[in-house]
């Protein structure tokens, strides 16, 4: 039997290790990039969407590479109009803009851009700021699924680049269907989504959620699985978008 030296042989599985790290990366991208291909994501890029969520109505803009997300809450006689763009946010109370102190822009800017956020998802996974991992194969309700881990660049990843994501994606079609995400503001914690109610507007995908959360934030993000298949999550809300409207920007 050949021999290798110790050194040499530490070496090559060092080599060995590499590799496998970066042929994970590489399907990790494959694997996403397949996602945004299947949702439509191309189209977001140029698109205006409406929605309402619990009584709010959100509108995105999106046009090569500039951006409008916004929201209108009616509330008793005001109408608050919340605006974020590229490079600012603001508030108008019955078209009067309001002065808001730096926290409150963050926080207002960050509660209109989370909705955005998740309403196009896998939309914006491809950003120069996401990193990708492949995690692991694995089943829910016998159907395969890729896990892959996505966190972020604090340059250019946002106010919450702590953030860390797993997204389930069907080893078949290539659909999101469950998420989970481990968020740092407001305390912290974890919560776990299930899909639901898929349908594509103007060949955009777009589905609710089941929203859940562990009993204790002592578990890591990848036991969630266990925890929704054993029915051990507690459900916190549904996030349902209706009244949607897709408009495609024909540049």
């Amino acid at each position: 039997m050949l021999k290798l030296p110790f050194a040499l042989l530490i070496f090559l599985i060092a080599i060995s290790c590499k590799n496998a790290t970066k042929t994970a990366e590489l399907d990790a991208e494959k694997i996403v990039d397949k996602s945004l291909e299947i949702s439509g994501s191309n189209l977001v890029s140029n698109a205006t969407i409406d929605f309402d969520f619990r009584d709010i109505h959100y509108k995105a803009i999106r046009n090569n590479g500039q951006l409008v997300l916004s929201r209108t809450i009616m509330r008793n006689d005001s109408t608050i109009y919340d605006v974020l763009d590229n490079t600012d946010f603001n508030r108008f109370v019955n078209d009067s803009l309001i002065d808001l102190s730096e926290e409150d822009v963050i926080k207002y800017s960050n509660s209109v851009n989370s909705v955005h956020y998740f309403s196009v998802l896998p939309f914006g996974l491809n950003q120069k700021a996401v990193h990708k991992r492949y995690i692991d194969s694995t089943t829910i309700k016998n159907e395969p699924y890729h896990i892959i881990e996505i966190t972020f660049d604090e340059v250019g990843g946002g106010e919450d680049f702590e953030d860390i994501f797993l997204y389930w994606i069907h080893a078949d079609t290539f659909k999101i269907d469950y998420l989970a995400y481990k968020y740092f503001t407001d305390g912290g914690g974890i919560r776990f989504r299930e899909a639901y109610n898929e349908r594509f507007l103007n060949g955009v995908r777009f589905v609710d959620y089941r929203n859940y959360k562990p009993e204790t934030k002592l578990v890591t993000l990848i036991e969630l699985q266990l925890l929704f298949e054993s029915n051990n999550l507690i459900l916190l809300s549904t996030i349902e978008l209706e009244n949607l409207e897709v408009n495609l920007i024909d540049n």
